[in-house]
Parts: structure tokens; C-alpha cells; sequence
């Protein structure tokens, strides 16, 4: 991405609805985010991180984030780093995967942002 070039989230909640965010140890360590194993916050950094313990929670329906308003991020924010740095019309090599993913599931559902 050029330093010109500006990458703005969309809110689709297309990401939201696909894939599941890990908390870092700054974030994990703050318990501002609702955490899958939220009544185990006992749990040190190595401990979350090796059981999952700092993934974002899910709502029921166990493939969407907690945080998802209709398509709209309520901590959008406040959201955790990783959520920061996706965007899906992004460039960067290391989004190219999610990226694909996202076109696909727009085609499949005739979803224009």
C-alpha cells in the first residue's frame, strides 16, 4: 500500500461473520474484550494463547463476533489490532487469503458494499 493510498474499513461485517480474531497480550491482558473462555480469565498469556483462551467471543450462532451489530462493529473504535490492520480491499500480500474469501462470499450471496 502507498503512502497515499488510504485503506477505510467499509463495515460490511463480511469479517466479522468469517473469521475468528486473536486477541494479542496487550489486549487479552486488559479483559476489554469478551474472550471464549470469558470465565477463565485466570488464565496467563501462554495459557490463553496455547488454548485459544484469547480468541474474540462468538454470539450463538458460533461464526459471528460478539461485537457485530447488524453489519456494523459496536467497538469499531476500540477494536483489537488485527481487526486494525484487515481490510478487505487491501493489497498486502499477507490479506490476499481473507481477501479472497470475503470476494467469494460477496459473489455467493450477491452481497455489494
Amino acid at each position: 500500500m502507498s503512502k497515499t493510498e488510504v485503506m477505510k474499513c467499509l463495515q460490511c461485517g463480511i469479517c466479522c461473520k468469517l473469521f475468528v480474531i486473536n486477541l494479542n497480550e496487550e489486549e487479552y491482558n486488559s479483559k476489554r474484550y469478551k474472550t471464549v473462555f470469558q470465565e477463565f480469565s485466570h488464565f496467563d498469556w501462554e495459557e490463553a494463547e496455547l488454548i485459544g483462551a484469547n480468541l474474540l467471543m462468538q454470539k450463538e450462532d458460533g461464526k459471528t463476533c460478539i461485537y457485530l451489530e447488524n453489519t456494523k462493529c459496536s467497538i469499531h473504535l476500540s477494536r483489537p489490532k488485527a481487526c486494525q490492520a484487515f481490510f478487505c480491499e487491501s493489497k498486502e500480500e499477507w490479506c490476499q487469503d481473507m481477501v479472497r474469501i470475503i470476494n467469494k462470499e460477496k459473489e455467493t450471496n450477491f452481497i455489494l458494499t
